[in-house]
């Protein structure tokens, strides 16, 4: 079970980040937009406050965390309690899995994966976004971690680590775009999503399950 203690306590601070921070989170949010699939029946895992779902038209989520679900809940996305090693669904029952800023969290990164994989129906899709640790601001994030409330216990991944756990599970072939190429804490408009990898902050994959 992932450490949600800091989550339950600053819930309304970390959705907070997203007003502060606009473009950043437009930004974001495109890139997600560009690898996911406009249609289909999808669950965001490790939805937070909705911060992705509700924008994205995705409906249902889930989430460990109590006020996290509670903040969801009022964007009107149906949350469920649950990690994302063990999804309380069963087998293919998605078109397609959402994980934006999750993966750093999870306790296996393998066995939520392997979950995805299940409950995805054949032909459909996982898109993961999260911050490159190969990144400069990932290199940032990761120094200094030990100073954040929320990532002093994330474990941030680079492309190559991601791409090899999701081929590990059963996706290909792998699609890749990347945004935020400067300071989020700077930024006065939105950045450019650009296919690829290796100089934006924020990457995001997609998979296809066989």
């Amino acid at each position: 079970m992932p450490d949600v203690n800091p989550f339950e306590q600053r819930s309304a601070l970390y959705d907070a980040w997203f007003t502060s921070h606009p473009y950043a989170y437009a930004s974001e949010i495109e890139a997600v937009r560009e690898l996911l699939p406009p249609t289909g029946e999808f669950v965001e895992v490790g939805v937070g406050t909705g911060r992705f779902a509700a924008p994205l038209g995705i409906q249902l989520g889930v989430e460990p965390s109590p006020a996290m679900r509670a903040i969801a809940l009022e964007r009107g996305i149906e949350v469920l309690d649950g990690t994302a090693e063990a999804l309380p669904f069963p087998d293919h029952s998605f078109d397609g899995v959402l994980m934006v800023t999750t993966i750093c969290f999870v306790e296996d990164i393998d066995q939520a994966f392997q979950e995805a994989h299940r409950v995805i129906r054949p032909g459909g899709c996982i898109v993961v976004g999260f911050i490159d640790r190969a990144s400069s601001l990932g290199k940032e994030y990761e120094l200094r971690k030990n100073e954040s409330l929320f990532y002093r216990h994330a474990h941030f991944h680079a492309v190559d680590e991601v791409a090899r756990h999701l081929f590990a599970a059963g996706f290909t072939p792998l699609q890749f775009v990347q945004t935020i190429f400067r300071d989020a804490e700077t930024m006065d408009h939105p950045d450019p999503v650009v296919n690829g990898y290796g100089t934006g902050a924020f990457v995001v994959v997609k998979g296809t399950r066989a």
